[in-house]
């Protein structure tokens, strides 16, 4: 007897289904599992040193909202910190790929040039700026000194902490929003502009009306990126300031750090974790809802 062929259809259906199912083991293993243990020690009173634990319910919780003194202060400069980074990152990155997305000579060399921070390692990007932003032998304050200018203490004031964390990082990240963003402006037809310019616009005029509306989902994706990479800031922090001064610059995923692997209050810590994610997920949620607002086609 011949052996039946499945159809051609089944066949590719099947090679989509393993061709996915690496990715989806991974997603259940590493991504899902983790999170449902996340959910489930934060109604628990979890010790890593004992290894001990409790089920306690919505305790974490309840002291979270109404026991805990940083945790409302800790939500705050996370939120300053996300906006913060937001608004300079995004407008710098617009703004470099607006410039450097044209063919001309030299461009691939400052393309480089702001992208080369992305692809260095964080100790050494966060060390070298440390030196640099020292209050008496820094870099920053001894040119400031030259020009008659007292500089401040970068990281060690409560005024100044947060935005030089801001500052580096966007310094750091920047670069890459500026390649997606210089993608998205090579796709701008180019016919457009000349007909806006045939028809009397200016520059401001043709990237006001043409280029940021062609380009507004590539925006609104680089906002989204940035956003949740700016609520997940750990490295900075910790190396910089490890939220200090006076917890001026103390965000959530450093706290959840803190809570977990410094106090070793295990359940708390992913009491955080969830709260963080939420924070996360809603602002994500937030943006995705207002795309109509700014992506053309979807009114």
């Amino acid at each position: 007897m011949k052996r039946k062929s499945l159809p051609q259809a089944k066949l590719d259906n099947l090679a989509g289904h393993l061709f996915i199912a690496p990715q989806f083991i991974g997603f259940i293993f590493f991504v899902a599992v983790p999170i449902l243990a996340v959910i489930i020690f934060s109604f628990q009173d979890r010790n890593l040193l004992t290894g001990t634990w409790e089920w306690i319910g919505f305790d974490n919780y309840s002291f979270m909202f109404t026991k805990d003194p940083y945790f409302y202060k800790v939500v705050r400069n996370s939120l300053f910190f996300s906006f913060g980074l937001i608004i300079m990152n995004v407008s710098l990155a617009l703004f470099l790929a607006l410039i450097l997305f044209q063919n001309r000579k030299g461009m691939v060399f400052f393309r480089t040039l702001f992208f080369s921070p992305v692809v260095t390692s964080t100790v050494a990007w966060v060390l070298v700026w440390s030196f640099m932003l020292q209050s008496d032998q820094g870099t920053i304050n001894q040119f400031l000194k030259l020009i008659g200018i007292q500089g401040p203490s970068w990281l060690g004031s409560t005024g100044w902490a947060m935005f030089s964390v801001i500052f580096i990082r966007v310094i750091k990240n920047v670069g890459l929003n500026m390649i997606i963003l210089i993608a998205a402006l090579k796709d701008v037809p180019h016919d457009l502009v000349e007909a806006a310019r045939v028809d009397g616009a200016n520059t401001l005029q043709c990237i006001r009306k043409i280029i940021i509306p062609m380009i507004a989902p590539t925006i609104l994706l680089v906002i989204i990126i940035t956003l949740i990479g700016s609520m997940n800031v750990f490295d900075h922090i910790m190396l910089l300031t490890a939220g200090g001064p006076s917890n001026s610059t103390l965000v959530l995923a450093y706290y959840v750090y803190y809570q977990a692997f410094l106090t070793n209050e295990i359940g708390y810590a992913s009491a955080l974790a969830v709260v963080l994610f939420l924070v996360v997920l809603g602002l994500t949620f937030l943006q995705w809802n207002m795309r109509k607002k700014w992506v053309y086609y979807e009114q």
